[in-house]
């Protein structure tokens, strides 16, 4: 099987003594293509200059909610001038995320639009991240929508309502390892069957999340890991583990314009 990581943070300090053997491990398990996630404009940076130096490696930028209150325009405007750059194929993680409040609701809001514009303007595919937002999320987006097709809504494991209204605007759905977990994982379980095969997208958020086949024997998280996320998804839709990784990993490259 051919598997693309769409969302991991490889950026992350538990990668800095051993990322060749993390890649390497990925690339033995069949992943030969990672999307590593900018979350602040120095992770946007590290995730660019890892995309530059390693061949099946893309970046994202942008500022996550938990980040929003040290977001500023002149921030903003250093991530345009990234996201420039080849390496780069979407905007995000930015969303909403009203469960930690590490940045204040109005924060979150203002700085979310302003790269929901920024992302419009540029024309860069989204990667969306949403925590009881309790409907704002979908208001924002209803006011400033990326175009069908141009957006996945990263980690889902929201309400089947939710699913559906996402699915209606056009986006794509990110399952990670939560869909392996016994008792985390069991709504998530019921509702991938509803997931129409050309939305589905898997992801580790690497390191966190880590699936359970290896979470007996690993706490960190790594694209290999996406595997396991892959063989759980065919599973519980019933489906054939190949012909599913390959539709999967054509709809990656499709949101990211990435050659398949």
């Amino acid at each position: 099987m051919d598997l693309f990581d769409s969302h991991c943070h490889l950026d992350d300090p538990s990668y800095k003594s051993d990322l060749d053997d993390v890649l390497n491990r990925a690339s033995k398990a069949g992943v030969s293509r990672v999307m590593t996630i900018g979350v602040t404009l120095a992770t946007s940076h590290m995730a660019v200059e890892l995309a530059e130096t390693h061949s099946g490696i893309y970046a994202s930028v942008g500022v996550h909610p938990h980040d929003a209150h040290q977001c500023s325009d002149a921030i903003l405007d250093q991530l345009v001038a990234l996201a420039r750059r080849p390496a780069v194929r979407a905007w995000g993680e930015t969303g909403l995320d009203f469960n930690r409040m590490h940045s204040p609701r109005e924060e979150q809001e203002k700085w979310f639009v302003s790269q929901l514009e920024i992302a419009a303007v540029i024309g860069l595919p989204m990667i969306f991240h949403e925590r009881d937002s309790q409907g704002r999320f979908l208001e924002l987006l209803r006011a400033c929508p990326p175009p069908a097709g141009g957006a996945v809504i990263h980690c889902f494991s929201g309400t089947r309502t939710e699913l559906t209204r996402y699915l209606d605007m056009g986006y794509y759905i990110g399952i990670t390892g939560i869909v392996t977990l016994e008792e985390r994982g069991e709504p998530l379980r019921r509702l991938v069957p509803l997931i129409p095969p050309d939305r589905l997208l898997v992801e580790t958020d690497a390191p966190y999340l880590t699936p359970h086949p290896e979470r007996r024997r690993f706490r960190r998280n790594e694209p290999a890991f996406v595997r396991s996320v892959l063989l759980k998804l065919a599973e519980v839709r019933r489906e054939d583990p190949a012909e599913l990784a390959r539709i999967v990993f054509a709809n990656t490259c499709r949101l990211y314009r990435i050659e398949d």
